[in-house]
C-alpha cells in the first residue's frame, strides 16, 4: 500500500509520526493532509532517510539543484555542491545532470544524499538516445518508461515529469506568441517529440501506466510546468493557464491511484501577479502542494537573481506556495559554483522563513525571538550561532579590528543603542 492509501484508511504510520515531529504538528494532521492530497510526504520506499512533508500547515521547504552539464562534468564538484546545500539547510536536492554516465552519477549522489533526491528522467532519455545513435525525438514510449522505472528502482524520491505538455497545450503555445518562448528544457523536448511524431506525449497519453510505476515505489510525481514563463511579459498567459488546467486533472487522477503528487509553477512573474498565480494553482489543482522556481520578479537581475528569486519566493510563500526551488546568482549565466549554491540556498531559506513567520508556522517566530534576545543581551556567541548562516556571520565578526570592549560592534561602538536604552529607567 502507498502512504496515501494508508492515510485514506486512517492509518497513522511511523513515517507520518516522524513527519509530524519534524513539523511540530500532530500526526493526525499529517495523516489527514496526506489522505486528501494537500500534504505530500516525499521519500522512495527504498530509502532510509527522514521523510520530507510539503503542503498545507508544514514549513516551507527549499530545494537545491545540482548536476553536470556538457560545459562541465565533474561529479566530485557536484557532490560538494550537494554537501554544501544540505549543510546550509536545503531540504531536498535535484540532480539535473545532462552529461557523463547519468546512471552512475545518480547512484553516487543517492549513496551520499541524506535528504530527498529528485530527478528529471527526460534528461537521461536524451542521453539514452545518444548512446543508441538516435535522436531523443525518436524514443519510443517503452524506452521512456524504462528510464522512469530505473530512476524509481535506484531510489529517487521524486520525479519531475512534463505530463501537461500535450497536443492541446502545444497548440495554445503556437497561438500566444510569447516574448521568451518556452524555457523548460524538458518541456521543449516533449513539444518537439509531439511535433515530429504527430502524436501525443506518452507521459500524458499513458499516464495510468506512469502512475502504476510510481505507486510501486511510492515515488512522488512533481508535475513539471513545461510552459512556465521565462520573462515577466509572458507571465499568467493563456498557455500557462491551459497547462495548469491539464495538471489539475492529472492531480486528481494521481490521487485516485494513491500516488503522491505536487505541482511545479513559474518562473518569471511580476510582483503584483504572484499571489494570483498561487491562488489559481491552488484552485485548479485542488490544494495540491505547489513548487515554485523563485519566482523571479524581474528579468534584469542576472548576477543577482538569487535576490530577485528570494523576493518572489517570500511573496509566493505568503500566498500559499509550499516548496521553493532555489535560484543562484549564476542563473541565466553559467553552471553555478559551490559559492553560488551556498548563496542560493541561503537566499531561498530566508524567503521561506520570512513566509513561515507570516503564515504563523509553529516555531518560526520563536527563532527570531531567540536571536533578538541574544542581541539585546549582547550575547554575541549565541547570536552568531542562531544566524541563518553562522559561518558568514562569524567571518564578519572576526574581521573587526581589536577594540577595547568586545561587546561593541564597529557600527555603533560607544554609541550602542542597546546599551544606552538599557540605562533608561
Amino acid at each position: 500500500m502507498t502512504r496515501m492509501e494508508l492515510a485514506k484508511a486512517g492509518t497513522i504510520t511511523d513515517e507520518m509520526k516522524k513527519s509530524a515531529l519534524i513539523e511540530g504538528v500532530t500526526p493526525e494532521k499529517i495523516c489527514r493532509g496526506v489522505a486528501d492530497g494537500s500534504i505530500a510526504i516525499v521519500r522512495n520506499r527504498l530509502r532510509s532517510i527522514d521523510p520530507m512533508a510539503i503542503g498545507r500547515g508544514t514549513r516551507i521547504k527549499v530545494n537545491a539543484n545540482i548536476g553536470t552539464s556538457s560545459a562541465k562534468c565533474d561529479i566530485n564538484e557536484e557532490l560538494e555542491k550537494m554537501r554544501v546545500s544540505i549543510h546550509h539547510g536545503a531540504d531536498a536536492v535535484m540532480d539535473l545532470s545532462t552529461a557523463g554516465d547519468l546512471g552512475a552519477i545518480r547512484r553516487t549522489i543517492l549513496e551520499q544524499c541524506t535528504v530527498p533526491l529528485g530527478t528529471v528522467p527526460l534528461y537521461e532519455m536524451a542521453s539514452t538516445a545518444r548512446l543508441r545513435n538516435k535522436s531523443v525525438l525518436d524514443l519510443t514510449a517503452d524506452e521512456m518508461f524504462d528510464v522512469i522505472e530505473d530512476h524509481c528502482r535506484q531510489g529517487v524520491d521524486f520525479l519531475t515529469l512534463h505530463c501537461g505538455v500535450n497536443r492541446k497545450t502545444v497548440d495554445r503555445f503556437r497561438e500566444v506568441e510569447r516574448l521568451a518562448g518556452a524555457v523548460s528544457r524538458g518541456g521543449t523536448i516533449i513539444m518537439e517529440w509531439i511535433d515530429k511524431n504527430d502524436r501525443d506525449n506518452p507521459l500524458y497519453e499513458q499516464y495510468d501506466r506512469l502512475l502504476e510505476i510510481l505507486a510501486e515505489y511510492d515515488v512522488a510525481v512533481s508535475l513539471g510546468d513545461g510552459f512556465r514563463p521565462g520573462a515577466i511579459a509572458d507571465a499568467t498567459d493563456r498557455v500557462q493557464i491551459e497547462e495548469l488546467i491539464v495538471l489539475g486533472d492529472l492531480v486528481k487522477r494521481a490521487r485516485k491511484r494513491n500516488v503522491t503528487v505536487f505541482v511545479e509553477g513559474p518562473g518569471h512573474v511580476p510582483i503584483d501577479q504572484i499571489a494570483a498565480n498561487i491562488q489559481v494553482q491552488k484552485t485548479l489543482c485542488d490544494n495540491a502542494p505547489f513548487y515554485v522556481l523563485g519566482p523571479l520578479v524581474t528579468d534584469v537581475s542576472p548576477g543577482y537573481d538569487h535576490i530577485s528569486g528570494a523576493i518572489g519566493g517570500a511573496i509566493a510563500g505568503m500566498a500559499g506556495a509550499d516548496f521553493l526551488c532555489y535560484v543562484t546568482p549564476a542563473e541565466h549565466l553559467r553552471l553555478p559554483s559551490i559559492d553560488d549554491v551556498r548563496e542560493g540556498v541561503i537566499a531561498s531559506r530566508i524567503a521561506a522563513h520570512a513566509a513561515d513567520i507570516g503564515r504563523g508556522h509553529p516555531g518560526a517566530a520563536a527563532w527570531d525571538r531567540a536571536i533578538s534576545t541574544a542581541k539585546i543581551d549582547l550575547d554575541w556567541e549565541r547570536m552568531l550561532s542562531l544566524c541563518i548562516d553562522p559561518e558568514k556571520a562569524r567571518r564578519y565578526r572576526a574581521s573587526l579590528p581589536p577594540q577595547g570592549d568586545p561587546s561593541h560592534c564597529s557600527m555603533c561602538g560607544e554609541f550602542c543603542a542597546i546599551r544606552r536604552s538599557k540605562g533608561i529607567k
